[in-house]
C-alpha cells in the first residue's frame, strides 16, 4: 500500500506543483485547502483525496490527518498583513500538533534561506517567521526536515516575479542598494525534487530531522539576475543605477508601484532582500543526491519559467500554457498577478442562429471575405506589418471555406480548431509580444448559441505595454464590429436556409453571398457604428445585452 502524503497549501504556489510530483513517485496524496473547490481545475485533482481543513480548527485537523504518513507543511500568511508572524506561529503549533497526535512519521517543511552572521533580531520579519516556524515544527517531537530556499525561480514564485516584472518594465531602473545584495536562486523543479526526495527518503536516514539549505549553482546579485532575465528573454540589457538613499519601505513602495505583486507580500519581501542569502553546505545531498546532470543553473530555470510564452508551448490553456504537467508553469490557482502581464479584449454574447451557422461565419474569416469590421484598419495594420518586413495581409487562406491546424491566415496561423466549437489563431505581425485571437461557439441551453471572443496579447519589454495601451481605442471598435458582423451573417445564413427549405427551391444560396457581404459592400454591414447595438435594433443577439469587456491581468 502506498504512503499517504498530506499536502497542505495545495492551492499555494508550490503545493499545487508539488502533488503531480508526488503521484508520479508513487504517494497517494491527500490535499488539505480551506477551499477544495479550488483544486478542481487541476488535471490531477482525481487523482487525490481533497479535504476540507482549517488548520486553526483540530477537528479539521485530526480528520486530515488520519492514515498520513509524510506531512507537507507548506502554508504561509504574508498576505495576511502587519501581524503575520504570530498567525504563522499558531498555524505551525496547530499543524505539528495533529501530526503528532496522528503518529505521522515525519513533518517536512520548505522555509527561508537564513543568513548565518545576522542575529536574529536583526532579520527581516519574514525570514524571523520562517525561521520561528521551523523551530515549532521540530519542537513537537515529530521528526522534522526543515529545507531552506532563498529565490525560487518559476513562474508564480513571488520574489521571481518581482525580478520578471522590475526588469521587462524598466529599460532603465533607478534601484535600492539590494541590487547588489549576493543570493543563491533555485529553479522550482529542483526544489520540487529535493520536496519529493526527503518524503520518499527512509526513516533511518531522516532520523530526527534536521535543517537544509537548498539552493541552485550560482550565487548571483540581484542586478546579475536582472540582467540576464534581460538576456534570456531577449530584451536590451538594462541601466541599472543603485541609489543608497532608497530607504527599505520605499522600496517597497517602489516595487508596488512599478509591479503587480501585491504590497502585503512585497513589502516583506523587499525587507528580506537586505540580507545575503547564501547555502552554508550542501548536507541535503546526504539525502536528495544531484541529478546527474546537476542542478538547473539561472538561466535554464528562466527559459522553463518562459515557456508559456514559447510560440511552440501555447497549446493547452488560453495565455497560460506550456508545456503540459510543467512545475514551472502557471496553475488555475496562482493569484492572478503572477505569470507576467496578460492584456485582453473578451466579447461574449448569445445568438439566436444556430451553432452551424456560426462556425461556418467564423470559419470564413480572414482572405478575401476580410475580417467583418473596419476594413481600412485591418489594411493599415497589414501596410504597417510589411513596411515593418513582417508578412502583411498578404499571404491569405489556403481555402476559402475551411481551415486546418497549420494554416496561414493573412498575418495569423491557425494554431488550434475543434471544428464546430473553438479557433485559435496565433499572430504573426510585426509586434512587441505574442498575441492570440479565440473565438468559441458553444450550443446554448435554450436552442441558442453562446458566442465568445476574446483576443489576448503577452507584452514584451516597455514598448509592449505602449503598443497594448495605443492600440486599445481601436480595439474597441474593430472587435465590437467582428463579433456584431459574425452575429449578423450567421443570422442571414439561418434565415436563408429556412426560406429555402419553406420555399422547397432545394438550392443553397448563390456562392460567394456571405462574402460579399462581409466584405462590406452592402450598406446593412457598415463597420462604422460606434453606439452600443441593443437586442431590439439585432435580433442576433436576442435577449441578451451585449457581455463585453477590455482588461488586463498582471
Amino acid at each position: 500500500m502506498a504512503d499517504l502524503a498530506l499536502v497542505s497549501g495545495a492551492t499555494g504556489y508550490i503545493g499545487g506543483r508539488l502533488v503531480p510530483e508526488l503521484l508520479r513517485a508513487g504517494f497517494a496524496v491527500r490535499c488539505m485547502a480551506r477551499d477544495p473547490g479550488r483544486l478542481r481545475d487541476h488535471p490531477w485533482f482525481p487523482s487525490v483525496e481533497a479535504v476540507r481543513a482549517d488548520v486553526m480548527r483540530r477537528g479539521d485537523l485530526d480528520k486530515a490527518f488520519e492514515g498520513v504518513t509524510v506531512a507537507y507543511y507548506l502554508i504561509h500568511s504574508l498576505d495576511t498583513g502587519a501581524g503575520f508572524e504570530e498567525i504563522e506561529a499558531d498555524s505551525a503549533r496547530a499543524f505539528s500538533a495533529a501530526a503528532r497526535r496522528a503518529g505521522v512519521s515525519r513533518i517536512v517543511y520548505l522555509g527561508g534561506l537564513v543568513p548565518d552572521d545576522v542575529p536574529v533580531g536583526e532579520l527581516s520579519q519574514h525570514l524571523r517567521s520562517r525561521m520561528r516556524v521551523g523551530e515549532i515544527l521540530r519542537e513537537s517531537g515529530v521528526p522534522t526536515v526543515e529545507l531552506r530556499a532563498a529565490v525560487i525561480i518559476g513562474s508564480g514564485s513571488a520574489s521571481f516575479e518581482m525580478v520578471r516584472y522590475l526588469t521587462e518594465r524598466l529599460p532603465v531602473m533607478v534601484t535600492p542598494r539590494w541590487v547588489r545584495v549576493r543570493v543563491q536562486p533555485i529553479a522550482v523543479r529542483d526544489v520540487l525534487r529535493y520536496l519529493v526526495g526527503v518524503g520518499n527518503a527512509s526513516d533511518e536516514a531522516v532520523g530526527a530531522g534536521g535543517v537544509f539549505d537548498i539552493g541552485g549553482p550560482e550565487v548571483l546579485t540581484y542586478r546579475e539576475m536582472m540582467q540576464r532575465y534581460a538576456r534570456v528573454a531577449g530584451l536590451p540589457r538594462r541601466l541599472i543605477v543603485p541609489v543608497p538613499l532608497l530607504t527599505t519601505r520605499l522600496s517597497s513602495l517602489w516595487v508596488g508601484a512599478v509591479t503587480p505583486v501585491p504590497a502585503s507580500i512585497a513589502r516583506p519581501l523587499v525587507e528580506s532582500l537586505r540580507h545575503e542569502v547564501v547555502c552554508r553546505d550542501r548536507g541535503i545531498t546526504a539525502l536528495v543526491p544531484d541529478p546527474p546532470q546537476g542542478l538547473i543553473d539561472f538561466d535554464e530555470a528562466v527559459r522553463l519559467a518562459r515557456t508559456r510564452i514559447r510560440n511552440s508551448d501555447v497549446a493547452t490553456r488560453w495565455a497560460s500554457a506550456s508545456l503540459p504537467g510543467a512545475p514551472s508553469e502557471p496553475l488555475p490557482t496562482d493569484p492572478g498577478w503572477t505569470g507576467g502581464t496578460v492584456y485582453e479584449d473578451a466579447r461574449s454574447f448569445f445568438l439566436s442562429a444556430p451553432p452551424e451557422e456560426v462556425w461556418r461565419a467564423v470559419e470564413g474569416i480572414g482572405g478575401e471575405t476580410g475580417w467583418y469590421s473596419f476594413p481600412l484598419a485591418w489594411a493599415a495594420r497589414g501596410w504597417l506589418d510589411r513596411l515593418s518586413g513582417g508578412v502583411g495581409l498578404g499571404r491569405g487562406r489556403r481555402d476559402p471555406r475551411t481551415l486546418r491546424l497549420g494554416d496561414t491566415l493573412d498575418f495569423w496561423r491557425v494554431e488550434a480548431i475543434d471544428r464546430g466549437r473553438l479557433l485559435r489563431l496565433r499572430a504573426e505581425m510585426k509586434m512587441p509580444g505574442l498575441g492570440w485571437l479565440e473565438v468559441l461557439v458553444v450550443p446554448a441551453d435554450d436552442g441558442r448559441t453562446r458566442y465568445t471572443q476574446r483576443a489576448v496579447f503577452l507584452p514584451r519589454g516597455l514598448f509592449g505595454h505602449l503598443y497594448w495601451w495605443s492600440m486599445r481605442p481601436f480595439h474597441s471598435v474593430i472587435y465590437r464590429g467582428m463579433a456584431r458582423n459574425i452575429a449578423r451573417i450567421a443570422r442571414e445564413h439561418a434565415e436563408s436556409a429556412v426560406s429555402e427549405s419553406v420555399s422547397g427551391e432545394g438550392q443553397g444560396p448563390r456562392q460567394g453571398q456571405g462574402r460579399e457581404q462581409a466584405r462590406g459592400s452592402g450598406p446593412e454591414l457598415d463597420p462604422r457604428p460606434r453606439r452600443r447595438v441593443t437586442p431590439s435594433e439585432n435580433a442576433a443577439s436576442a435577449d441578451l445585452p451585449w457581455d463585453s469587456s477590455t482588461r488586463h491581468r498582471s
